[in-house]
């Protein structure tokens, strides 16, 4: 006789990042240099997965063999009751400042979120965030996200240019994703949730330039979002596991030149580019861009902020491993990351 095996499905269920799951006690394991998470990441979660193909993410609909449904962003994501999390949540003194749910491209994933949402508003008013899939999404499921009680809206465009986001996410992956329609989202979103409430996922090392990521900061910029960056890093089984990680100084470059631009120090007019489209100069003078990097501000996570107002999604070692080359650093910076980050923004 087959032997019943119960479903665990959102929005019953959900998915945590590792980090989460360590941080309410479902998993063991430590922080290296004691960081601690800040907001608690969620996934809606369902048996037949996303019904997209990108050909960076682990959550791909083809991702091949053994690897499928076992990763995302390089790290396991368990299932765990949504109800569970709740009390766990409720349980420990963990310093939590916001809960952001991840959406699928599946189409039940809009009205399970609205239903996790209320679940959640239930049984916490810590400041909630989405990062929806705007493929399958209008402006009426917006409405009614807000009305539920999230504040906040991510939208992962990830490659940089039209051409990138169509070979990675589009038709020649066999995926339903269109540049357009996630520009027209951000304006949606801007107008359901207000300007400075929209942050925008770019993601380093998918093939374009420097010049070329700059420029779609800039833009976001300008529609007054956030960019929230992360450096590609190659899963297992996807259609990109043989590419290189972006070099570290790429990646700098790219971090401190976004951190300018979003505090108003400079903007991409005022850069200078190599024959390779690299960055060659911020256009700010040495004396004011030099407490910019001692600060270590623009190189840590980019992310949505708790009540506070000061960042709380900083996803600990979700963009690296841990060890001392952090990408995005999860904290601070102290005085020898920042001797090893000042190497590291002139490394071409």
């Amino acid at each position: 006789m087959a032997r019943d095996v119960q479903i665990k499905e959102s929005p019953e269920y959900v998915k945590l990042s590792l980090a989460a799951a360590m941080t309410l006690g479902f998993r063991e394991g430590r922080f290296y240099r004691n960081a601690k998470l800040h907001c608690l990441n969620l996934l809606v979660t369902y048996e037949e997965g996303c019904f997209a193909n990108c050909a960076y993410c682990g959550l791909a609909r083809q991702r091949s063999g053994k690897f499928v449904h076992k990763s995302f962003i390089h790290v396991e994501w368990p299932i765990y009751q949504l109800k569970a999390v709740l009390e766990r949540m409720n349980e420990y003194e963990n310093g939590l400042e916001r809960i952001c749910i991840s959406m699928l491209t599946n189409p039940k994933a809009s009205q399970h979120v609205v239903e996790i949402i209320g679940n959640i508003r239930a049984e916490t008013d810590l400041p909630l965030s989405l990062l929806i899939t705007p493929t399958i999404l209008e402006e009426d499921d917006l409405l009614r996200f807000k009305a539920k009680g999230a504040d906040r809206i991510g939208i992962a465009i990830d490659a940089a240019t039209p051409g990138l986001f169509e070979r990675l996410r589009g038709r020649p992956v066999h995926g339903p994703h269109r540049w357009g329609k996630y520009w027209e989202t951000i304006s949606m979103a801007l107008k359901v949730f207000g300007k400075g409430k929209v942050g925008v996922h770019l993601v380093v090392g998918l093939g374009e330039t420097e010049k070329e990521m700059m420029t779609v900061i800039q833009r976001v910029h300008d529609l007054d979002s956030y960019t929230h960056l992360f450096s590609f890093f190659p899963e297992k089984g996807s259609l990109l596991e043989d590419l290189s990680r972006p070099p570290m100084g790429q990646y700098r470059r790219i971090q401190l030149a976004r951190f300018l631009i979003e505090e108003n120090m400079t903007s991409f007019k005022n850069f200078t580019f190599d024959e390779r489209e690299r960055i060659g100069e911020f256009g700010i003078p040495e004396d004011k861009l030099s407490p910019v990097i001692n600060s270590g501000l623009a190189f840590v996570t980019a992310g949505c902020p708790g009540k506070d107002g000061k960042m709380a999604c900083n996803r600990p070692y979700g963009n690296s491993s841990p060890g001392p080359n952090i990408r995005n650093y999860p904290f601070i910076p102290n005085s020898e990351d920042i001797f090893r980050i000042r190497q590291q923004i002139w490394d071409y």
